[in-house]
């Protein structure tokens, strides 16, 4: 392993003005926050699934369509999203993005009004919509926080990240089964009596804790530390890449500036399988749950508790890989990826080879194995998918160098939608494999995102991935 040099360990000890930390926790806190709620409109689909595939009559590569047409949108947007974040300013889009989020989640749950015929497609182009409105939001909270946060931090700020994410996630992952099943919540001297609802209500309520948030964000939210008067310390290499961070830069600039970076594409390669294998478990296990074990998520414990806990190691996953990749890899990001991915792998590998042993597969046993590929995939999201893109882009431009690598992701979460929903279409009818396909399909993507970070472990050994 090598050491971090010694102007990485003098960046890792800055000294904050007074109230600058605080300052800045607030800052993060309801940009975390916001971009939690767009993650409640984002992850309501993956709790219903199984009921709009019954409603409908969907085969699992149709309803796939739905999933892919919204990653694929999403992908796109975070190319041009992320070039009109460096002209308009993180907060600016995050709001924009918001305001878009709301108005798709409703007309989705909407369509469900529709006729038979004309249905799919309605949900379809409704869903790419709200994925490309959803892309303003990554590359406007990385915008900002790439101004107040200097690299020797961005580590565990991508831990941050994470951990807000997961808390959309979390928020969702209760508040749908509550909706769905219904529930008697005490307060106080009084009990609100809670009913069950139809599915549609699980995109109807969301959006306005999204509208809430985001208006409370607009106000408190700075873009950078020296509109309330701060100025950050940078490490000697970042002050000349971040100097003059308020110019606005050509467009055709970034884009030259950031397309010519190796480590870029690289690590957007490696972010591709990242999206593959993080996707194909949120997007199917409600599904995975109800047609190999039939266990529907608002009765059933061990649903529940899984829906409860995925977004929880999910957050540990986070929080974990940027501390260790900022206290005891001075910022490097390649060898925790790089093991990171590794260890997915052999708990794909496992996992697939235990749950399709009649003897030993169960539902708490599944649920486990979930958890696990669950905790070990979004921490390379979180710290390829942020930290990475700030060391790349710096201040400047920050928003494309995440809009060129985040896009990566959901081009490979694209094809955890049709793609594998006809393989788990056809594993059903033509083979006794059934849903162990499923854990097959995720294996070589992971291989590949450990063999990709080992390039980037090698090329960048003993200097900053900035540099090459």
């Amino acid at each position: 392993m090598n050491k971090p040099d010694k102007q990485t360990i003098e960046s890792a000890t800055i000294a904050h003005p007074p109230g600058f930390r605080f300052r800045r926790g607030q800052n993060w806190f309801m940009l975390g926050l916001t971009y939690a709620s767009y993650y409640m409109c984002r992850y309501n689909i993956y709790i219903v699934a199984p009921r709009i595939i019954e409603q409908f009559g969907f085969s699992k590569e149709q309803f796939g369509w739905i999933y892919t047409a919204r990653d694929w949108s999403y992908a796109v947007g975070q190319f041009i999203n992320g070039l009109f974040t460096d002209r308009l300013g993180g907060k600016q889009a995050m709001a924009i993005g918001a305001a878009l989020t709301i108005v798709f989640n409703v007309l989705f749950g909407m369509a469900s009004f529709a006729g038979a015929g004309s249905v799919f497609v309605l949900f379809m182009l409704i869903r790419a919509s709200d994925g490309y409105s959803q892309a303003f939001g990554a590359p406007g909270m990385v915008k900002v926080n790439t101004a107040w946060f200097p690299r020797s931090e961005r580590g565990r700020f991508a831990g941050i990240f994470g951990l807000m994410i997961q808390f959309g996630n979390i928020a969702i992952n209760n508040l749908g089964p509550l909706l769905l099943a219904g529930a008697a919540i005490p307060l106080g001297v009084v009990t609100l009596n809670l009913p069950a609802m139809h599915w549609r209500w699980v995109f109807w309520i969301p959006p306005i804790i999204v509208a809430v948030v985001t208006t409370v964000m607009y106000f408190v939210v700075r873009n950078n530390p020296e509109e309330v008067g701060y100025r950050i310390q940078h490490a000697a290499d970042e002050v000349h890449a971040d100097a003059d961070h308020e110019e606005r830069i050509p467009l055709g600039v970034v884009f030259r500036t950031i397309a010519a970076k190796p480590m870029v594409w690289i690590t957007a390669s490696a972010y591709f399988c990242t999206g593959v294998v993080r996707t194909a478990i949120n997007s199917w296990w409600a599904v995975y749950f109800a047609e190999q074990w039939g266990l529907d998520v608002a009765d059933s414990t061990i649903v529940i508790v899984t829906a409860g806990l995925l977004p929880i190691t999910a957050a540990i996953g986070s929080i974990s890989s940027g501390v260790i990749s900022d206290l005891l890899m001075g910022g490097r990001r390649a060898p925790v990826a790089c093991g990171l991915y590794v260890l997915e792998t052999l708990v794909i590998l496992v996992g697939a080879l235990v749950l399709s042993d009649a003897r030993l597969a169960t539902p708490l046993l599944a649920g486990v194995v979930l958890l696990g590929i669950s905790l070990t995939a979004n921490s390379t999201h979180s710290i390829l998918g942020t930290a990475a893109p700030m060391d790349l882009g710096g201040r400047k431009m920050a928003g494309f160098a995440l809009g060129v690598i985040d896009s990566f992701q959901y081009f490979g979460a694209g094809l955890t939608g049709f793609a594998l929903g006809r393989i788990l279409d056809w594993a059903e009818e033509s083979t006794t494999l059934g849903w162990t396909v499923w854990f097959y399909c995720m294996l070589p993507f992971s291989a590949m995102g450990a063999l990709l970070m080992a390039v980037v472990w090698f090329r960048t050994r003993g200097r900053d991935v900035k540099g090459a």
